[in-house]
């Protein structure tokens, strides 16, 4: 007996997700599945995704809080991604983002022929796959995933107060703690442009969360320079004060 695929809905309308649950009711003999849950949104389907036993996500694209093209970008980073299917009432984002072999898409309103053919042939988001759609739909992330004991935690980016690379890891600094994050610090300032402001080889600081600059008497802060004074930022929150590189002095001037 073929074990039935577990299906997670994400809709931010009850309707549409209604909607699914009837057309999958009527696939059931084709095709064996079980609907596992539902979210309204990205965050919530996230945290159900993390939380395992789920096969195939049917995801809506525009939603609140977070969108389908994050979702795709945050769970193509998890070891074992779910299927993914994108579901739109917009046929640009098909068009131009999801002619992708390993992504499905469906118009709405969804048929139940076309949804047949969506749950045969998905298959597993890719990350390259998943960054390729996002930078086709010119979607920004809110959060960063951070994969912790097999669950992602997703921490929003509004509360990032800075970031900075040691070794093969990014420290990702809120006001309460601090994150790992597995990727490079230049991908992160090409996405988030202006939100930071690069003020080392190796940190960038929340922009909005700089409460000024101060010059202090120590060691050059980088490897091979002479000691003397040099500029540090103050960071809103947190009691650490962060090194300006010589390089990067000119932010203390542009603030």
């Amino acid at each position: 007996m073929t074990t039935p695929a577990r299906i997670l809905i994400v809709d931010d309308e009850p309707p549409a997700r209604a909607r699914l649950r009837d057309l999958l009711d009527d696939c059931r003999e084709l095709f064996p599945l079980l609907i596992a849950d539902e979210a309204a949104n990205g965050v919530e389907a996230i945290e159900r995704i993390s939380e395992g036993g789920i096969d195939i996500v049917l995801t809506d694209i525009r939603m609140p809080v977070m969108d389908g093209l994050e979702v795709a970008r945050h769970v193509a980073r998890m070891e074992a991604p779910p299927k993914l299917i994108f579901t739109t009432a917009y046929d640009q984002y098909a068009v131009q983002a999801f002619e992708l072999n390993a992504i499905d898409y469906l118009l709405k309103p969804i048929r139940q022929e076309r949804l047949l053919i969506a749950l045969g042939k998905a298959t597993a988001v890719k990350p390259e796959q998943a960054d390729a759609v996002a930078e086709a739909g010119q979607s920004k992330r809110r959060h960063l995933s951070i994969h912790e004991r097999g669950k992602i935690v997703l921490v929003p980016v509004d509360d990032v107060l800075y970031l900075k690379a040691e070794l093969k890891y990014v420290t990702v600094r809120t006001a309460q703690k601090e994150f790992l994050l597995e990727e490079s610090l230049t991908r992160l300032e090409e996405e988030f442009g202006p939100v930071f402001t690069r003020i080392h080889r190796n940190t960038l600081v929340a922009t909005k969360a700089v409460a000024g600059f101060e010059k202090v008497a120590e060691n050059g802060e980088e490897e091979g320079e002479a000691g003397g004074n040099h500029w540090v930022a103050v960071i809103r929150g947190v009691p650490e004060k962060l090194p300006v590189s010589r390089r990067q002095q000119h932010v203390v001037k542009e603030f």
